[in-house]
């Protein structure tokens, strides 16, 4: 690896985007594979390609003005970032959340160039949001707000232009309100959200995507070794939408998930979660918003306030489907210590720069964002195939069209990750230079622009 030449970029990108650390460790976890690879292929050096790739098209930021229950004004800070749209539309979440500033839906945006280009489907990368937090208020504040949001936003995105989906803090209530405004606003009924209700243009298997697709990748990753998923003791953080649908898809492949979490701590169910108890934390999470903590409350098991799971329990898997940078070097150290062979980020860029070297310092097999968590984006690319030709696919051909996406991702980590003489498969070098090849050949034929 050129370590001078990824050292010299990253000091000029820092210096474009100081105190932007989440992008920046984001740029970098690229970069490392992504430099060399243009050393040895000299055809993507030419118009400063990276200088390029790594600067976004455009940042939409403005003010969200919206009044709640007690007839309160409130201004919240609302943006968009379209990263690159070299292969299709402008294609990301919209997080409502505290911790939304622009390094973080940066770092996200530029994830989501390379993790739509894996998918294999015509979707360029973006991310929004905003600094507002749904958790506590009403559904008509929530309401108001959205469509406080949405009023600005639909200046800025359309079907062919730039088509948001849902992410942390915004899920089916909150896409619908959106999506209601934007039809209000220009008049039209176009399929230009996605994760919609499937009253109103949503696709069947959208909410199990992400996490489903996890475990897709998971099993590939498994069967690459000769091994399967059935019996797999799995750790897995999060109880919201991926952490859900993940901990749903493995159990009903066989592996035995012992733990989720919430901001205020984690469960352990040695003996693995039910479907039962799963549906409890469905109806917990989505209808009733409270704390994982209750769960020990009505069923076995025990409840770890404050912490992750990463240095309690023994696993063979684990899936951190929570927020990014969730799992660091001292968690990586405990994983390996407790016998884990593989990572599989559900949620993005959940593992922090050091705790991924420990992982591959110990040969942990490590399954990026960028790939173990395009599930979703490309059932929500699915989902405005539908909405184009205007019919709606059955449930069975959707999840075959996932799993195939699934294995294509694979297989492009496999070319492209793969090092000669040895069966250790490079994930995060596939997933970042497969990523990388597609949205660089389309630049580099529009020439400079």
């Amino acid at each position: 690896m050129s370590h001078t030449g990824v050292r010299e970029f990253m000091e000029r990108v820092a210096e474009r985007n100081p105190g932007e650390t989440e992008f920046l460790q984001a740029v970098e976890e690229v970069m490392m594979d992504v430099i060399p690879y243009v050393e040895a292929n000299p055809r993507y050096e030419a118009n400063n390609l990276l200088e390029r790739i790594v600067e976004p098209d455009r940042v939409i930021m403005f003010r969200v003005c919206w009044e709640d229950d007690e007839g309160i004004v409130h201004v919240n800070r609302g943006y968009r970032v379209q990263f690159n749209n070299a292969i299709g539309p402008y294609k990301g979440g919209i997080r409502f959340h505290p911790s939304v500033n622009l390094s973080i839906l940066k770092f996200l945006a530029f994830e989501q160039t390379f993790k739509n280009s894996l998918t294999t489907l015509s979707l360029g990368g973006g991310k929004g949001g905003s600094d507002f937090n749904p958790k506590g208020r009403s559904d008509r504040e929530v309401m108001r707000f959205c469509q406080a949001f949405m009023l600005e936003l639909s200046r800025h995105i359309g079907q062919f232009r730039d088509v948001p989906a849902g992410d942390i803090g915004v899920g089916g209530r909150e896409v619908s309100y959106l999506f209601g405004q934007y039809k209000r606003v220009v008049a039209e009924f176009t399929g230009v959200l996605t994760g919609k209700g499937l009253a109103f243009g949503g696709s069947l298997i959208r909410t199990e995507a992400t996490g489903y697709g996890c475990v897709y990748l998971v099993t590939e990753a498994l069967a690459h070794q000769n091994d399967s998923i059935q019996g797999k003791v799995c750790a897995i953080s999060g109880s919201g939408n991926v952490a859900q649908y993940a901990c749903e898809k493995a159990i009903a492949m066989g592996a035995k998930v012992v733990t989720l979490s919430d901001s205020s701590g984690f469960i352990h169910v040695p003996e693995g979660i039910t479907k039962e108890q799963l549906e409890w934390v469905k109806m917990q999470k989505e209808v009733r918003r409270g704390r994982i903590a209750e769960f020990v409350e009505q069923f076995e098991g025990e409840y770890f306030e404050g912490e992750r799971p990463w240095k309690h329990i023994p696993c063979d898997v684990a899936m951190p489907c929570a927020t990014q940078n969730e799992l660091d070097a001292d968690d990586a150290k405990a994983l390996v210590k407790n016998g884990c062979k593989m990572v599989a980020e559900g949620a993005n860029m959940p593992t922090t720069a050091d705790g991924t070297e420990v992982l591959f310092e110990n040969k942990v097999v490590f399954l990026p964002g960028k790939a173990a968590n395009a599930g979703g984006v490309a059932v929500s690319g699915l989902e405005m195939m539908q909405n184009s030709m205007r019919l709606s696919w059955t449930w069975e051909e959707l999840d075959k069209r996932l799993q195939n996406i699934m294995k294509d991702i694979h297989k492009k980590c496999v070319q492209y990750g793969s090092h000669e003489g040895s069966s250790f498969v490079d994930y995060r070098k596939g997933a970042n230079i497969g990523g990388f090849i597609k949205v660089a050949d389309a630049m580099n034929a529009y020439g400079v622009m």
